[in-house]
């Protein structure tokens, strides 16, 4: 079988991401333009300025990431773009973007679901990974355990109820002042503290369930910085920041190691922006390992929004016959569909 080299195109939040990837695992190029410091000075993403901050940046990325992999437009087999979930807005600047390159090129245009692309980023971390194996992904929109069946095969076993668990570290980061983004920021302080000083809840939906809430510890650790301010008392922030993330890793390794052992599986994956954590690689791994199964994870560059994961999907997606045609929209509430 002939190279096929997929062009992709990521903007479904604050960072407009263009990349070159070959036969799905082979990163030619990989250019982000994030959007972090605008969005700091508010404490999190304004949608109508990410969106215009993609128009800027979208045709200059598309054109550095051709320059850095050393190819030309004729040399692109197909267009892979994000169309859901994300912000519709920030959305539909890739997806106007893609659609107009395949119609101006007459290149396959492939449609790809970021939370398939989250998946997919460890094919080109890991080039010898194959399916079937069980994905946590977490980042700030996402909380999933997802059974991979098959390169384009799915099975959601549990999500999150509520907010996400980069949504709830953004928001507990905010309440102690350390800005935005908050799951880095969290991590390098928990570094510092007891991650047993505070116990905080961890929420146990039905007995077979998987989903996850973390709303209930957000509120807690709200709840406990407010009562220790109305007494007048001090509390360290290490520590508090060390309980939580405890907590909060806790669900997510406890549900995600319970669907594998369902599924009969020795390999865990984890992927999206949280997948970066520290305590949460640590954790996964030491409890994996007690069980004999294997945990692996990409580099943190490719853990937050990237187009080498949609150019990675886009390729299964486009060996598959799977096309896109121009009346291709965004999707800001995407569903993961679970077959083919």
């Amino acid at each position: 079988m002939e190279d096929v080299l997929i062009l992709g195109i990521e903007s479904s939040c604050d960072e407009t991401a263009a990349a070159v990837v070959k036969n799905g695992r082979e990163v030619l190029s990989n250019v982000i333009n994030s959007q972090i410091d605008i969005h700091k000075r508010y404490g999190g993403v304004v949608p109508e300025i990410a969106s215009r901050c993609h128009i800027e940046a979208v045709n200059t990325v598309i054109d550095e990431a051709l320059e850095k992999a050393g190819v030309t437009f004729s040399d692109i087999d197909a267009i892979a773009v994000t169309y859901g979930p994300g912000l519709v807005g920030a959305l539909l600047v890739g997806v106007s973007a893609a659609k107009a390159l395949s119609y101006a090129l007459k290149k396959p245009l492939v449609n790809v679901h970021h939370i398939k692309g989250h998946i997919c980023s460890n094919y080109v971390a890991h080039h010898d990974l194959k399916p079937p194996f069980v994905c946590l992904v977490a980042s700030g929109g996402h909380s999933h355990i997802v059974y991979a069946k098959d390169f384009l095969e799915y099975e959601i076993l549990g999500m999150t109820r509520d907010d996400a668990a980069g949504e709830a570290f953004d928001k507990i980061a905010r309440v102690l002042g350390l800005g935005y983004p908050g799951g880095p920021k969290i991590d390098a302080l928990a570094k510092e503290g007891n991650p047993h000083a505070v116990e905080f809840p961890r929420v146990k939906m039905a007995e077979d369930s998987l989903d996850f809430s973390f709303s209930g510890v957000k509120t807690a650790v709200i709840n406990h910085i407010h009562k220790l301010d109305q007494k007048g008392e001090g509390y360290n922030k290490a520590d508090i920041a060390a309980s939580f993330q405890e907590a909060v890793c806790d669900a997510l390794v406890s549900h995600t190691i319970e669907a594998a052992n369902r599924k009969n599986l020795k390999t865990i994956v984890i992927a999206g922006g949280v997948a970066s954590n520290s305590a949460l690689r640590e954790k996964m791994t030491t409890e994996a390992q007690k069980r004999g199964i294997d945990v692996l994870y990409p580099p943190p560059v490719l853990c937050t929004d990237n187009a080498v994961m949609i150019a990675s999907a886009g390729y299964y997606e486009y060996i598959s016959g799977v096309r896109a045609d121009m009346r291709l929209n965004a999707v800001a509430s995407l569903p993961l569909e679970g077959g083919k």
